[in-house]
């Protein structure tokens, strides 16, 4: 049977000697059942996460015009506003509105690859409205950081190999990013009205995180965010306070030769009346630079090294026992699309998602994309059936899969 709800950690066990043992097997557990999970006693101080919920909120309460100067379209790099249903999950308009921070780098210069492009200052909002925006978020993304390469630390102990397996994955001056995301509810978004039966909105669609792991912090108590298991059935995964979200990445399940899950999830629209959900996913940043023939070379001290036999036939265990089902997204790390590195597939990927901005800054490449999904759709209305989704553990490789980052 499939995991029906989502365990809670205590990351404070981790840091006790005396509690480390219990602690990794939890998180192997969740690591090789469900793919996510909530972690209390994170470190985050309390002032600082009101800060960031009272930054994070405000920022939506600006006039448009100053919204818009900070638009994502603006630059190549993808960071900055989207106006409501400018992304696009799973062939689907996401009903979201969203600013996308990262962690400030110097802009591209010709002479390095185009994937650099995603490397550049985050488009601020104006001090001028919230004086306490940028270093409120900037002390957050940065404390953050630490935290998701502890915790990574703590995921490779649990999967038996070095603790210091990934550290060769993170630049010295690694990027991290960070979305603020608005949910207004399906009133708010003019697909409900009185009388009438009340619709499923898509929020964003059903999607896996692209790297290694998120976490997310739910602001408000909307219920909303659902987690698929190998059933094929979606669990709540409601807010709990004083803890964070988090998911495990198609990256991480890729080094680990399929042993950590990467879990289907989705965000419905909040129901009529209940006003806007708000959340604060923050996604833990890779060194868009890795190659994908050095992250399949495990024989040649390539990837993490091999995952030990006896985790590999666990997670076969879990795989056998709920049927053999993994689940209704493509894994986005297989399908090769002659990618070389990370940062060409998560590129070509962030285009996809947000084609406004492959527009203006990238236009040869979302042809290309706009091609390759024609041609889809065409084999598939020509043979009438519907592409499995590849299994996991398959050898990395620049595939299109849809992997976006939202919650």
């Amino acid at each position: 049977m499939s995991f029906d709800s989502i365990p809670i950690l205590d990351l404070s066990e981790a840091k006790d000697p005396s509690t480390k043992p219990k602690f990794l097997e939890q998180l192997r557990h969740a690591l090789l059942e469900v793919g996510f999970l909530y972690l209390k006693n994170v470190g985050i101080p309390e002032e600082l996460t009101q800060k960031v919920i009272k930054e994070g909120v405000s920022f939506f309460d600006l006039p448009m015009e100053e919204k818009l100067k900070v638009e994502m379209k603006n630059a190549p790099s993808f960071l900055g506003y989207s106006r409501l249903d400018a992304e696009i999950t799973a062939h689907t308009i996401d009903h979201r509105e969203q600013i996308d921070l990262s962690t400030d780098h110097e802009i591209r210069t010709p002479d390095l690859p185009l994937y650099r492009n995603l490397f550049a200052p985050t488009q601020w909002p104006s001090s001028s409205y919230l004086p306490n925006f940028k270093p409120v978020y900037s002390e957050y993304i940065t404390r953050m950081g630490e935290i998701s390469i502890f915790f990574t630390s703590l995921i490779a102990e649990a999967i038996g190999l070095s603790p210091t397996a990934f550290n060769k994955y993170f630049d010295v001056d690694q990027q991290h990013k960070l979305k603020i995301v608005k949910y207004p509810d399906l009133k708010e978004l003019g697909l409900w009205k009185e009388g009438e039966e009340i619709p499923e909105g898509q929020g964003v669609g059903p999607h896996k995180d692209s790297m290694f792991t998120s976490y997310l912090l739910q602001v408000t108590q909307h219920r909303g965010l659902q987690v698929q298991n190998l059933a094929g059935e979606w669990i709540d995964c409601p807010p709990i306070d004083n803890t964070l979200v988090v998911a495990i990445g198609q990256g991480m399940e890729a080094l680990t030769q399929g042993v950590c899950m990467s879990t289907t999830h989705r965000v419905l629209s909040p129901a009529p009346g209940t006003g806007a959900r708000f959340s604060v996913p923050f996604f833990q940043g890779v060194s868009l630079d890795a190659e994908f023939d050095e992250l399949n070379d495990w024989e040649n001290g390539g990837g993490v090294g091999r995952v030990p036999e006896d985790i590999k036939e666990m997670r076969r265990k879990v795989v056998a026992r709920n049927g053999g089902r993994l689940d209704d997204v493509e894994f986005t790390f297989s399908g090769g699309n002659g990618a070389r590195t990370l940062g060409e597939a998560t590129l070509k990927n962030r285009i996809k998602s947000h084609p406004d901005v492959g527009e203006r800054w990238y236009p040869d490449i979302l042809a290309e994309i706009r091609e390759k999904q024609k041609r889809e759709r065409e084999e598939a209305e020509s043979k009438k059936v519907n592409a499995a989704p590849a299994p996991s553990g398959k050898p990395i490789t620049g595939g299109l899969g849809q992997a976006v980052e939202a919650h």
